[in-house]
């Protein structure tokens, strides 16, 4: 576990602070300035539920039946029932990264100070984070709008010491039982607080700033592989040259271009062709590829621009404002964050799709200018990366069908008081599903272009000196190079976490240089 400390202060978080949090075990304490804002605006609530006049959230009742006054000596009840009764989630459980990242970012706005929580109910939500309990959050339940109302409920019906929990161990228990072996007190809910601890865009947004981690590692190494890809189908690569990318200025498609370039630096095999003729174009797959890669690049770092912004908020309904009011608002609806989820599926489907249309390309005699069909040693006997193309083409059409926006679906509820709501956690829940199949989708085209890579230095062309870094590196990593048939799976499944661990960018990087 790792022991750094994130400290939680009034102005938001990073995504780095989430990352740590959520994947890392990092651990979490309330800044001194936090816990004066939290007792600050506590005695703000605490005046107004003294008030005979009803206060939404405060001594309401929510939703479509926020037109009721609660008593005093009903809002105790009021608070815990709200947490049990949106503790309504189905399904699978989602990931514990997940649920931490909920937590954290619960967390992270209840610090503001715009909550009216109480400081102990804070500390005990930090409490629950350094002690590894993970409460049981289902798949379904959210809509997106007031936020991820059910997989938030079902993290404060931990903290109140109840359903279940998983330990540090692993092992699902009754929460009290978690708690209590932790020396964690439950929280006893105040007037507001059972609200404030579901209305919140946490769980998109927390999936949105690890979807955007996985990505970046994703769309580096997608440049890598076109690189390999190129080189293998002796490709050129002067239309990687920089005069041709600062013509058409976009960001992203530069920083691409010019990490395919560093990759080939030194190769023997771009601009050889297998016969007199030369060739005048490469298909739009290969020339094409920093336009693509860079226009999904572009994406992400306006879906990062997003998330910043989203980080920074302080996302309650109602909330209170430095100037003492308690005001509704419409802050908690999670279209910004739901967008760029979608955007982020629709551009990783595409990249995908580019990168195997590059391996179908290496496998295919008539186009690969030379290579023996599907890479197979002895093709007849063999069959070579036949089926893993099909693996391949198979992941690209779930890709497609998870590329369709969530966000542009939405559904009435709470008797029409909600009655558009944004699909957020729906549009988040895909996108890590999409996320898992390019790693896999760029694993393929590795694996086959590093094979395609050292059939060409077979034949007394020398591949450059990063992709034979990254030969070597995956080879190391137990994924074989060419010869005959053998159980493929294995050596997939290498590629696909030699991809997904980053280690493709590090084999290449101590020869590139670092790669945007």
């Amino acid at each position: 576990m790792d022991m750094h400390t994130v400290v939680v202060g009034t102005s938001g978080t990073t995504a780095e602070d989430v990352v740590a949090v959520a994947r890392h075990g990092a651990r979490v304490e309330l800044s001194a300035a936090a816990v004066d804002a939290l007792a600050a605006a506590r005695l703000i609530v605490d005046a107004l539920a003294a008030k005979p006049e009803p206060v939404y959230g405060v001594s309401t009742g929510f939703g479509a039946l926020a037109s009721r006054h609660i008593s005093h000596e009903l809002r105790a009840q009021l608070q815990r029932n709200i947490v049990r009764s949106h503790a309504a989630g189905m399904g699978p459980r989602v990931e514990r990264e997940v649920v931490r990242a909920l937590m954290f970012l619960r967390l992270k706005t209840v610090a503001s100070g715009h909550t009216g929580v109480r400081p102990e109910v804070a500390q005990t939500m930090a409490d629950l984070l350094n002690a590894g309990i993970t409460p049981v959050v289902h798949e379904y339940g959210s809509l997106g709008c007031s936020g991820d109302l059910a997989p938030l409920s079902h993290c404060a019906l931990t903290l109140m010491g109840e359903g279940d929990a998983e330990g540090p161990d692993g092992t699902v228990r009754p929460a009290g039982e978690l708690l209590a072996a932790h020396g964690i007190t439950p929280v006893e809910l105040a007037e507001k607080e059972g609200l404030a601890l579901l209305n919140g865009t946490d769980g998109m947004l927390g999936m949105l700033v690890m979807a955007l981690a996985d990505l970046k590692n994703l769309y580096t190494s997608a440049d890598i592989t076109a690189a390999l890809s190129l080189e293998a189908l002796l490709g050129t690569d002067k239309v990687l040259a920089p005069e041709l990318h600062a013509i058409r200025p976009h960001p992203g498609q530069g920083a691409s271009a010019d990490n395919m370039l560093r990759v080939l630096a030194g190769s023997g095999l771009t601009g050889h062709h297998q016969d007199d003729a030369p060739r005048v174009q490469d298909a739009y797959s290969v020339r094409c590829a920093p336009q693509v890669n860079g226009a999904g690049r572009d994406t992400l770092d306006y879906a990062a621009v997003v998330a910043g912004r989203e980080l920074a908020s302080s996302v309650d309904n109602p909330v209170v404002l430095p100037d003492g009011r308690v005001e509704s608002n419409g802050n908690f609806h999670g279209a910004p964050v739901a967008y760029v989820l979608d955007f982020l599926a629709i551009v990783a489907a595409d990249l995908g799709s580019i990168c195997e249309r590059r391996t179908d390309r290496l496998l295919d005699k008539n186009r690969s200018h030379g290579l023996p069909p599907f890479l197979a040693d002895d093709a007849g006997v063999d069959s070579g990366l036949m089926i893993a193309q099909y693996t391949q083409a198979a992941l690209v059409s779930e890709m497609k069908r998870l590329a369709v926006p969530a966000s542009a679906d939405s559904i009435p509820s709470s008797a029409m008081q909600e009655d558009h709501v944004s699909m957020g956690w729906s549009a988040a829940r895909k996108l890590r599903t999409a996320v898992d199949n390019l790693a896999r989708i760029v694993a393929v085209e590795l694996y086959a272009a590093t094979r395609a890579v050292e059939l060409r230095a077979a034949e007394g062309l020398v591949p450059a000196p990063a992709s034979q870094a990254a030969v070597a590196a995956l080879r190391a990593a137990g994924a074989e190079g060419p010869g005959p048939d053998r159980f493929l799976a294995p050596d997939l499944a290498a590629a696909d976490a030699f991809v997904r661990e980053g280690h493709l960018v590090a084999a290449v990087e101590p020869v590139t240089g670092p790669l945007a």
